[in-house]
């Protein structure tokens, strides 16, 4: 299991929102690129990046400054979400040199471009369920589907994409504890390996998620813990290696 530190991109800045509301962000860097930096001076083995603005307007805003990061970073895996809706846009994703792509919004209203994206960008694709009290949420979070995360996860087995991201809306960036129990049935449910997403606060979280990696937990997302030092990085990356 390894841990991804989470750059999350607001009209270039980087920022920290409390249960994916726009209204509600903390600005951590106005220079996203030091940023990642940082957490590659700490030792990070993959970078998570969210286009804000992208998921709310369905197309990439801050293309640019993802751009930069993977410049300055070429041999680091790095995945971005948020706005990808198109072949289009995930051709340029992956020629700028990210490695995987998250697909959202579009899993859920399309899901067979999922399919399409699998066939021709094999390895290169994840799918985002982000899910508010057990329910998939789309559209930067604003809109609530009818779908369980456990059947949207269920529709992708079997079609060669690489992990889901699993984020509980009510407790990302909230600092309130992962929610273990969804996020270990969640990936019981499936074959996908998982990363989990959203409310990790401190070492106890890491050591419980650690417990039950082997149901098929790849890897967590850390945000606001890391901003606001409440997790270091190399430490808790050292205890998961360790244990």
């Amino acid at each position: 299991m390894i841990l991804i530190p989470a750059i999350d991109l607001k009209q270039g800045q980087c920022v920290r929102l409390r249960q994916g509301r726009m209204e509600d962000s903390t600005v951590f860097s106005d220079d996203p690129v030091a940023m990642a930096g940082k957490w590659v001076s700490q030792g990070c083995q993959r970078l998570h990046l969210v286009d804000l603005d992208g998921a709310f307007e369905g197309k990439p805003v801050n293309a640019d400054v993802i751009e930069e990061i993977t410049a300055a970073f070429p041999d680091l895996p790095i995945q971005i979400g948020g706005g990808i809706r198109t072949v289009e846009t995930v051709e340029a994703y992956l020629a700028a040199g990210v490695s995987f792509v998250i697909i959202g919004t579009q899993a859920v209203k399309k899901p067979e471009f999922v399919t399409e994206l699998c066939a021709e960008f094999p390895g290169n694709v994840i799918v985002g369920i982000d899910a508010r009290n057990g329910m998939v949420a789309v559209q930067g979070w604003a809109e609530d589907s009818d779908q369980s995360a456990e059947h949207l996860a269920q529709r992708f087995e079997d079609q060669g994409v690489s992990a889901i991201v699993y984020t509980d809306i009510n407790r990302d960036g909230m600092m309130q504890g992962i929610n273990l129990e969804a996020t270990r049935l969640l990936a019981e449910s499936v074959n996908i390996p998982v990363i989990a997403s959203g409310g990790a606060t401190d070492m106890e979280d890491i050591k419980q998620l650690n417990s039950v990696k082997d149901s098929g937990i790849e890897g967590v997302i850390l945000g606001r813990a890391l901003y606001e030092r409440t997790i270091s990085l190399p430490e808790a990356q050292r205890y998961i290696d360790e244990h």
